[in-house]
């Protein structure tokens, strides 16, 4: 990382700004980078990191998937603008988390889990949603290989 006074190095400080995030965006392979921004929901154990996510059961996603299963993903948060009109600067403070690793299909017990890990990220856990729906969506899991986090804190 070319500024390591930015770089967030402690694990559970990467893992408070992932809680943070309501999107992640997923690079897949194409013959130009395909990036989507999902939802998603996350696990920690240990030092290992799980992300899922939920989709229909067809399209671009899945084409590419199936051609190549190495991803990389990005989610921030905290933008803030920054003047320095006295000078003629500007920048935007901001939190960032990227990183890479595999993606797969899940179904049975870990798709269920995928589901409640989702809607647990936006704050329901519990939520009653339609069982009925489930064998119409799918949900991905993407084991994270790699990880950086990275922060420019500005002051208000």
């Amino acid at each position: 990382m070319r500024r390591s006074d930015r770089e967030i190095t402690d694990f559970s400080e990467i893992i408070r700004v992932m809680e943070q995030c309501d999107v992640c965006r997923l690079a897949m392979h194409d013959e130009y980078p395909y990036i989507l921004p999902l939802n998603f929901g996350m696990e920690v154990e240990g030092r290992q990191i799980t992300l899922y996510f939920h989709s229909a059961k067809a399209g671009k996603k899945f084409e590419l998937l199936v051609r190549d299963d190495r991803v990389g993903f990005e989610m921030d948060r905290g933008h803030q603008l920054a003047l320095d009109e006295s000078n003629g600067n500007c920048t935007m403070g901001y939190e960032s988390v990227m990183g890479r690793g595999r993606l797969e299909v899940v179904e049975g017990e870990e798709k269920q889990k995928g589901l409640e890990l989702l809607m647990a990220h936006y704050r329901q856990k519990d939520f009653p949603y339609n069982k009925a729906v489930v064998p119409q969506t799918a949900v991905l899991r993407l084991t994270v290989e790699e990880i950086t986090g990275k922060a420019r804190r500005v002051s208000k």
